[in-house]
């Protein structure tokens, strides 16, 4: 019988069980996959730990890549034997896994499957962050947090070669460059330098257009004072906790800053905006443009260990789990 990480209550990566669960028959609009790399993202953690809540007992996962064994009725999109990859689906934490047809990409052959489970939902919210959610430019100006994590590593080195300067922030030597070497000009460390008078000093004191901020609470004011005048700050993760509820009035005054919250859902919710996203994504890993780094594999049955490293920052780049 196959098997699956399960949470049966949140918590800690104890909390995180290896057993037998059924593989299920795929319905019309289905296939059944055997998976054979799964991605990590901190979105796991949000969900083992209850910041994003799931109702107990679930599956963890968001991304995973592997081969479709059997579809159901109605499908057309992928055929048994294809090679395939997912994101923003609940549930990769598994062997095998049933899932909705209209949310699996066939792989290009190009990309293998660790890469794939590496970078389909840390990718794909690094293409919606740069081209969609605040469109950067050739020119612009922007500060990355954790440029030497999984969707940082790649959204840096993405927005460099669209000809964007890029400023990032990372903790530690190692980190400060691992960043340096994946799209920042600038790397700012945040364990001994202050964020805010390093931005205006390498800006000439004008600020940064974006920011990209995945850290939360330990840098929402600082991501704020970073900005120029109509500047953006796109808040996307929680890294370090969930950010306290504040004034609009932070946003206002002679700067006139705007806020966003983005989610990948609102991106990437129908299958024309996955595949064109996905395309893009294939398209600038294929050309050498973005470089992925799976710096650290874990077995699936190990993942309580994968997720304290993550949680204490241990890891850069991406994690891929295996079945």
């Amino acid at each position: 019988m196959p098997k699956a990480i399960v949470v049966h209550e949140v918590g800690g990566p104890e909390k995180l069980t290896w057993q037998d669960v059924p593989a299920r028959a795929p319905g019309p609009g289905e296939a059944l996959i055997r998976q054979t790399a799964i991605g990590l993202n901190f979105i796991d953690v949000y969900n083992r730990t209850g910041i994003y809540p799931v109702a107990p007992p679930f599956v963890p996962g968001q991304e995973g890549a592997g081969v479709v064994e059997a579809v159901g009725q109605g499908v057309r999109d992928v055929v048994p034997g294809d090679r395939v990859a997912y994101c923003g689906v609940p549930g990769a934490y598994a062997e095998t896994r049933t899932i909705a047809a209209e949310r699996l990409v066939p792989l290009p052959k190009h990309i293998d499957d660790r890469t794939a489970a590496a970078i389909m939902l840390k990718g794909l919210t690094a293409e919606y962050l740069l081209r969609r959610c605040a469109p950067v430019k050739a020119g612009d100006t922007i500060l990355f947090h954790a440029a030497a994590g999984g969707v940082g590593s790649l959204a840096c080195q993405w927005a460099k070669s669209l000809g964007v300067h890029v400023i990032g922030t990372a903790g530690g030597p190692e980190k400060v460059a691992f960043a340096e070497k994946h799209g920042c000009e600038h790397v700012i460390d945040y364990d001994r330098e202050d964020v805010v008078a390093r931005v205006k000093e390498l800006t000439g004191g004008a600020g940064v257009n974006i920011v990209f901020d995945s850290v939360g609470k330990d840098t929402f004011q600082a991501s704020l004072d970073c900005l120029r005048p109509r500047g953006m700050l796109v808040s996307f993760g929680n890294a370090s906790g969930v950010v306290p509820p504040f004034s609009p009035l932070v946003m206002g005054g002679l700067r006139s800053l705007y806020l966003t919250r983005p989610s990948m859902g609102a991106y990437l919710g129908t299958r024309a905006e996955l595949v064109e996203a996905s395309r893009a994504l294939f398209e600038v890993v294929g050309s050498g443009a973005v470089k992925v780094d799976v710096n650290q594999t874990y077995a699936l049955r190990d993942v309580a260990t994968a997720h304290r490293d993550l949680e204490s920052r241990r890891t850069t780049g991406s994690t891929v789990l295996l079945p």
